[in-house]
């Protein structure tokens, strides 16, 4: 049975780390599942539902990043916090790109840790409706994307800027608005468009996302 508050995966290979957030995560009231490797954490996530999962990012058997890659391109929406001793600015964006929705750089205080664990797990734990826009349809609480019927593969990002306009259909949304939604830490000024372009790709034609010059973008 899971805690009160739910149940984290928490993935993290340095021994003195993983017990020391697992002990702040279980005074708070969740339930931990804890282990060292990508293939036990595929086996945790099989094995239960999780509210949130840390991972950090250097494991023995590989990168989390495209651990956590593959896990969207599945449709899996556990939220991900991202552990690492990993600070460039180029590494923050490479998380939230592949599917991270938080970042943590070590050394980190615990109480932070578990304010982002809970901030998580709050905006995964909600169920609005679905969205729908001529033949658009996005399922906020599956986080699934059809169009015309047809599932779409789209990364954490792609999904909280679609998310973000289909809730505002035909209004003007600005980049500072779509940062401040949909990720965490500020990101590049570039990025936010490289990841609507992205999310134009995979929507296809007739084109959805329309740039507004000089302000953002908007559905229409």
């Amino acid at each position: 049975m899971s805690g009160a508050r739910g149940r984290v995966l928490v993935v993290e290979d340095e021994e003195d780390i993983r017990m020391a957030v697992t002990a702040e995560l279980q005074g708070a009231g969740f339930t931990v599942d804890a282990v060292g490797t990508l293939a036990d954490a595929a086996k945790a996530l099989d094995a239960a539902e999780h509210a949130c999962a840390v991972f950090d990012r250097i494991l023995p058997d590989g990168d989390a990043l495209g651990f956590v890659d593959a896990l969207r391109r599945r449709g899996r929406a556990v939220p991900v916090l991202f552990l690492t001793a990993r600070d460039a600015g180029a590494d923050r964006v490479a998380g939230f790109a592949h599917g991270g929705d938080d970042y943590v750089t070590k050394p980190f205080v615990l109480a932070e840790l578990l304010a982002r664990v809970l901030n998580l797990c709050r905006r995964g734990g909600l169920r609005p409706p679905v969205l729908r826009h001529a033949d658009l349809e996005v399922d906020c609480a599956r986080r699934e994307v059809r169009r015309g019927g047809v599932l779409l593969s789209l990364s954490t990002l792609e999904f909280a800027i679609l998310e973000y306009l289909a809730s505002r259909p035909g209004l003007a949304v600005t980049r500072t608005e779509l940062m401040e939604h949909c990720w965490e830490a500020e990101p590049m000024a570039n990025v936010v468009d490289r990841v609507v372009k992205r999310l134009r790709d995979k929507l296809g034609e007739p084109e959805l996302v329309r740039t507004v010059r000089g302000v953002g973008y908007r559905l229409s």
